[in-house]
């Protein structure tokens, strides 16, 4: 039988999961294939799958049975965070022909030589996470004007809510040389924005033996001198480890963009104890502080959950109140769901889902009026910003350094470059998820 020479990819989850992705989908074409679209018909359907998203399953399911509809003689290969935590779940999937965990995925291009259609149940290939020690290097490409570049991968946090670490193992990560390298290959390419991605990247230097023998810091020092690479931004930092030094260094770079997104979760010391996060209230604070001094201008977004086990109606109000006063600029909020084993999953005090929609909508209208408020403050000044898509017939969209979305008149041969605008007024669409606020120029 011949080898197939068409695959096709779809992502569910983070960043990181677009980089990897998009590194598997290189090694295919290298090994001879032909990508093509996810609603096209293919020999070869490969799902990375997400754990995080609360719907895991029931997307995986119904992406199966789209592509199936499609091609129903291909091979449906999942992976991802999502197929380590379940595989045999996963394998049960009608349709489902290979599943691959977080040490296998990366050879996922040789696994499918051999490969037949499943009659049964997929083969499984998925070894215990604590297999999973080296450092993969990804970075996406596609998108020619931001890529996604993974700089570290793993935690080693314990957080009770969270699988990340019994999905993707410890941290490891990248060296600063490997970085810099894959940065400037990054550039040669064109493209104007690298977004440095991971799952813990503050926790960035430490080796496959779990030694430290480099720091984030360094690493945003060595990246800084990258030639041709106009813009970097940091995806997401744990305040903890969001260091002074850090917010000084982006307070004085002229390629880091200033743009923080620090994870909260609680602004209840007591809901941060239960869910094992590293700081207090009290340390998140300084943290805001800290940069809304040496970079006023800058974008906060804050990560929060809201219905954790124990959460009672004066903790979210804390909480409201927490992130009412703080000077941050966007929320991005999570509705606690249950987690097979995690220590949150047995904890006492659940939060009835009915209360937690409730209170996740809260926040979202709380979101949209940072949001209002913090584009209210540029109306009329100054700002570079990076043209990425065409809106509509001679307008475009694009992003600020501070990460305000713009929509201004412009053609499409200015996409993917940096041009000086003035941030007019915003316009508004009546969503309380606060991702259609655009300022207009």
């Amino acid at each position: 039988m011949a080898t197939p020479r068409t695959v096709s990819f779809h992502t569910l989850g983070c960043k990181l999961n677009f980089s990897e992705t998009s590194t598997i989908r290189r090694r295919f074409e290298d090994y001879g294939y032909t990508s093509v679209d996810w609603d096209q018909s293919s020999d070869i359907y490969v799902l990375n799958t997400c754990s995080v998203t609360e719907f895991a399953d029931r997307k995986c399911r119904a992406e199966v049975r789209k592509v199936l509809r499609q091609s129903p003689e291909a091979k449906v290969i999942v992976i991802g965070c999502y197929a380590q935590l379940k595989p045999q779940e996963i394998a049960e999937i009608p349709g489902v022909d290979l599943v691959l965990g977080a040490a296998e995925k990366f050879n996922v291009q040789h696994y499918v030589d051999g490969l037949s259609k499943a009659t049964d149940k997929g083969m499984i290939r998925a070894g215990a996470v604590t297999e999973v020690n080296s450092f993969e290097e990804a970075f996406s490409f596609g998108d020619r004007t931001r890529t996604f570049l993974k700089v570290q991968d793993g935690c080693d946090y314990k957080c009770t809510f969270c699988t990340i670490p019994q999905a993707r193992g410890k941290s490891r990560s990248a060296l600063i040389n490997q970085v810099v390298d894959n940065a400037s290959k990054i550039a040669e390419m064109g493209t104007k924005e690298i977004v440095l991605t991971g799952v813990n990247i503050g926790d960035f230097g430490l080796d496959d033996q779990g030694k430290r023998q480099e720091t984030f810091y360094e690493l945003l020092q060595a990246l800084e001198s990258v030639e041709g690479i106009e813009r970097i931004r940091i995806s997401s930092i744990e305040p903890n480890l969001c260091h002074n030094d850090i917010i000084s260094f982006v307070a004085s770079s002229s390629r880091i963009m200033p743009h923080f997104h620090m994870p909260l979760q609680s602004g209840s010391d007591k809901i941060l104890s239960l869910m094992r996060r590293r700081y207090k209230r009290e340390l998140y604070t300084e943290r805001v502080a800290k940069i809304k001094e040496l970079i006023p201008h800058c974008c906060i977004g804050v990560d929060v959950i809201v219905g954790f086990p124990g959460e009672t109606e004066e903790d979210f109000k804390e909480t409201q109140r927490y992130l009412t006063d703080l000077d941050i600029s966007y929320l991005h909020v999570f509705t606690y769901s249950e987690r097979a084993n995690t220590l949150a999953e047995e904890m006492k005090g659940s939060v009835p889902m009915k209360v937690r929609k409730e209170r996740n909508k809260k926040l979202r209208i709380l979101s949209q009026k940072k949001k209002e408020h913090f584009y209210r403050q540029y109306i009329g000044t100054n700002r570079s910003v990076l043209l990425e898509e065409q809106v509509k017939e001679g307008r475009l969209s694009g992003f600020t350094d501070n990460y305000i979305k713009v929509d201004m008149p412009a053609y499409t041969d200015l996409i993917n470059t940096v041009q000086k605008i003035t941030i007019g007024p915003y316009q508004n669409n009546g969503s309380c998820k606060g991702q259609l606020l655009t300022a207009v120029v």
